[in-house]
């Protein structure tokens, strides 16, 4: 799973750039097309929105396997030992169980929902399952970051690599 990671780091960071890209180039046509040309476009505003649904999700994951959460820096900051590695365990076990719940489980529900359904969003005409399968998505790269992450607190291991004393 190791050798996995930095392959997904680099494909989830890809496709976050491709989608930030994307999003600044779409409302830049939105406002070219309101302010210059006086007949505003009809996705734009709508793309853009479905787009920031996806960074923002993709983002969250990506954050989590950078370890780069606010709170749980927070939460970790000053302890040491044995007390920063059990609450490095816990924090990770939580967000797991999360992730798998409510993002990988109600998210997924969500989309089979929205795809039985055939809901359609109004200017783009794209089913609305396709838009909302960012949260399981998102919530399977959790998982699976919160698991390497788990595999590396039981180790021992802190966020930068290094083996913890088990000291305090």
């Amino acid at each position: 799973m190791k050798t996995l990671r930095p392959v997904i780091d680099r494909l989830l960071g890809s496709v976050i750039c491709v989608l930030m890209a994307a999003m600044v180039l779409n409302v830049l046509w939105q406002v070219f097309t309101r302010f210059v040309l006086r007949h505003p476009s009809s996705f734009t505003e709508e793309l853009a929105r479905y787009m920031m649904i996806w960074v923002g999700l993709l983002g969250s994951a990506y954050a989590a396997g950078k370890k780069s959460h606010l709170a749980r820096d927070l939460i970790t900051a000053h302890l040491h030992g044995a007390r920063k590695r059990a609450s490095e365990l816990f924090a990770h076990a939580v967000v797991l169980l999360f992730a798998l719940t409510v993002l990988v489980g109600g998210g997924g529900r969500l989309v089979y929902i929205q795809l039985s359904l055939g809901q359609q969003s109004a200017a783009l005409q794209l089913k609305l399952g396709y838009v909302y399968l960012a949260v399981p998505l998102a919530g399977l790269l959790i998982v699976f970051y919160s698991i390497l992450a788990l595999v590396d607190a039981a180790r021992g291991e802190t966020q930068t690599g290094e083996q913890s004393s088990g000291l305090n």
